[in-house]
């Protein structure tokens, strides 16, 4: 089991703690984990084949590339979701919001093929990407890896930026996909905010509230599905908890499994998801999710409380998409060998499938 503590890695040797290049000079990926955010993942450097071993077509070199960017607000009386999702064919977004006293949730989407009128960037480190429409406008700008976003939708008018300090490190990791591609994410959670955010016109509390982001891009599989766990809270001890959990993308080698505690990232093994997808009821029915890893660090319960759901079945794409919001609780271990315990710990799950 690898731990990363402050100014540590499990990185490859030949990868410094400051990557301007994903590719390596023989234009694959370096693959592992980064102490820090990847500059430029050189896809014009990238030697991609088929799976004949012949030279991928310009047509495969764009559309097989996937890309989505997602952004978590979690206060005492709000969770807002926001992301955009570029597959090449469509660029894609939703944005929903849950208020947890009346337990209502509204949503809005975006569809725009061939993302016609949109923004998308391919770096993790410095670039834009935002959409436009009926629904309202969403914009992620990335600025030396810092992330701000600006919003207007549903009812909230957002300005924020995420603060990241120097001394917390972000999950950066690639890993080989399939036969012939690759999977670069990364993660950051737990994040202070500054900005301004109203909802409804009534002004929001920033300081009082966490985010997190997820950047993933790459040559990912055609067909794929993850499970997926996010938490942005602070503890009644007053520590700040990140959290990040998968299973089903990046896991060819390593995993982006994440704990972080005040800051200080901790890597995670493996995690097995285990829950009942087609028991009638919805997210209503309180049905639990177990999540758990072989080696004991992660031991948790997830009841969901509600959820974000859809599904679509176009002729090259298909979606079925599930986002659940609820709580959890249980045990998590850091690389320092502390037991961090949950007490119904508000966060999020997810369970998708995906054909692009």
């Amino acid at each position: 089991m690898h731990q990363i503590t402050l100014g540590h890695s499990n990185r490859p040797d030949d990868v410094p703690t400051v990557l301007d290049n994903l590719m390596r000079p023989d234009g694959q990926p370096r693959t592992g984990h980064f102490d820090g955010s990847v500059r430029c993942l050189g896809l014009d450097d990238f030697r991609y084949f088929d799976a004949m071993d012949r030279p991928a077509s310009t047509w495969a070199r764009r559309f097989h590339f996937k890309q989505f960017q997602f952004i978590s607000l979690t206060s005492p009386e709000w969770i807002i979701g926001v992301a955009i999702a570029n597959i090449g064919y469509v660029i894609s977004a939703f944005c929903y919001r849950y208020q947890l006293k009346t337990g209502e949730i509204k949503e809005t989407s975006w569809l725009k093929p061939f993302g016609v009128g949109c923004e998308s960037t391919p770096s993790p480190y410095d670039g834009r990407a935002s959409i436009t429409g009926g629904s309202g406008q969403l914009l992620f700008n990335i600025v030396e890896g810092q992330w701000q976003f600006t919003l207007d939708a549903l009812g909230i008018q957002a300005d924020l930026a995420l603060q990241s300090s120097p001394l917390s490190l972000p999950l950066a990791v690639c890993t080989p996909t399939g036969y012939n591609g690759w999977t670069y994410t990364q993660k950051h959670n737990a994040l202070a905010l500054s900005g301004s955010l109203s909802i409804d016109g009534a002004k929001q509390p920033v300081a009082s509230m966490l985010a997190g982001y997820d950047f993933s891009a790459g040559y990912m599989r055609r067909e794929t599905s993850w499970r997926w766990a996010s938490i942005n809270a602070q503890l009644p001890d007053g520590a700040r908890l990140g959290l990040n959990l998968a299973a089903g993308v990046n896991e060819t080698g390593t995993t982006e499994n994440a704990l972080w505690i005040d800051g200080e990232r901790y890597l995670l093994g493996p995690v097995h998801f285990r829950f009942e997808r087609h028991r009638p009821g919805g997210a209503a029915s309180g049905r639990v999710w177990r999540i758990v890893s072989d080696d004991g660090r992660v031991d948790l319960h997830f009841t969901p409380k509600d959820k974000r759901a859809e599904k679509r079945n176009l002729l090259l794409l298909k979606s079925n998409f599930r986002q659940y919001i609820g709580h959890f609780n249980g045990t998590l271990m850091d690389g320092q060998g502390r037991k961090h315990r949950l007490d119904r710990v508000l966060g999020l799950t997810e369970d998708h499938y995906a054909k692009w």
